[in-house]
């Protein structure tokens, strides 16, 4: 004899139709969870912008998706490493703890590498590298013309050492503030705007196309 479902579930009593019901639902939220929750603490991290320091790229109340495995696989609940992947580039765009108060989330550009010496003068970035090679960033492709970058400055990186800036020049706390940043503190690489829909983009890997000179 056939089995027929309908015919099952209209013999129930009213309490059994409630407990399927639930058996039911919590099966959904467990298989959900199973795969919600990875993509969450391995994977991906929502964002809000707060703040002018990121303008013209990013602006106050912006939602971001940040790829957190962009770097390296983490464990959940906490900023351990597991696997390293690949390491932050030049004009990155990443979110991390501020160096002086962890509890809090900034956003800037990486400029400057491991090991590089970051030189800011006559409103211009210079960088030298281990090998000795001086080249000039050019961020005409993101940022408008005539920003003051203060300074002069000049900073040497230790391994693991970052260089970052705001896009908002002249009005963001970053390197030039509070130093270099570890690359411990660095939670992850901003992927997607996804708020406000028309302003939605996924962020490519800047080409610098750059030329480098003797020292």
């Amino acid at each position: 004899m056939d089995f027929d479902e309908r015919d099952y579930f209209e013999e129930l009593t009213p309490m059994q139709k409630v407990i399927h019901f639930v058996w039911d639902l919590l099966k959904v939220v467990v298989i959900s969870l199973m795969i919600i929750l990875p993509v969450r603490y391995f994977l991906i991290k929502p964002f809000y912008v707060k703040g002018a320091s990121m303008e013209p790229s990013f602006y106050d109340n912006e939602y971001l998706i940040i790829n957190e495995i962009s770097y390296g696989l983490k464990i959940p609940f906490s900023d351990g490493q597991i696997v390293p992947i690949g390491e932050p580039n030049r004009g990155d765009i990443v979110v991390f703890r501020y160096p002086k108060d962890p509890s809090q989330y900034f956003i800037k550009r990486i400029v400057g590498l491991p090991g590089e010496k970051i030189e800011i003068v006559d409103e211009h970035i210079y960088i030298y590298t281990l090998e000795g090679k001086k080249f000039m960033i050019d961020e005409s492709a993101y940022l408008p013309e005539g920003l003051h970058l203060g300074g002069p400055k000049t900073w040497e990186l230790n391994k693991n050492e970052y260089y970052v800036m705001g896009d908002n020049r002249e009005f963001s706390l970053d390197s030039r503030s509070f130093g270099p940043l570890n690359r411990e503190l660095i939670v992850g690489k901003v992927w997607l705007r996804g708020w406000p829909i028309w302003r939605l983009t996924v962020f490519p890997e800047v080409d610098y196309g750059i030329t480098v000179e003797n020292n």
